[in-house]
């Protein structure tokens, strides 16, 4: 188990960074999308979540709604594969790859972790 933990541990940072920097498959993510939701983190509207997941912080057009469900679709495929190759579940992958988002937040960011409501870094 400890083994599989460190494993998706070790993906997770992989992961965290490709999520994080935009360098996800061209499947994951739109060059727009990308774009729209790095405008929401900057404007408070768009934040992470400790399941690995963008949400919508509050307001956010319809643009935006569909590009966080355009990103969060790619990094549940990300998830989905790297749970197949891990054995561990979809769900500990996101959260271990969202340990690593947590970490590259700006001041300013959202976060939301697991039970909890939004709070700025």
């Amino acid at each position: 188990m400890i083994r599989k933990t460190m494993t998706v541990l070790a993906l997770a940072a992989s992961l965290g960074a490709a999520v994080g920097f935009g360098a996800l498959p061209a499947l994951a993510q739109s060059a727009a999308a990308k774009a729209t939701v790095d405008a929401g983190k900057a404007a408070g509207t768009v934040g992470e979540q400790a399941d690995g997941f963008l949400g919508v912080v509050s307001g956010g057009d319809a643009d935006l709604r569909a590009a966080v469900a355009e990103i969060n679709a790619g990094r549940a495929a990300v998830y989905k594969d790297t749970a197949a190759k891990t054995g561990v579940t979809a769900e500990a992958a996101g959260q271990a790859t969202a340990k690593q988002l947590y970490a590259r937040l700006t001041p300013g960011q959202y976060w939301k972790p697991l039970n909890g409501g939004w709070t700025k870094k």
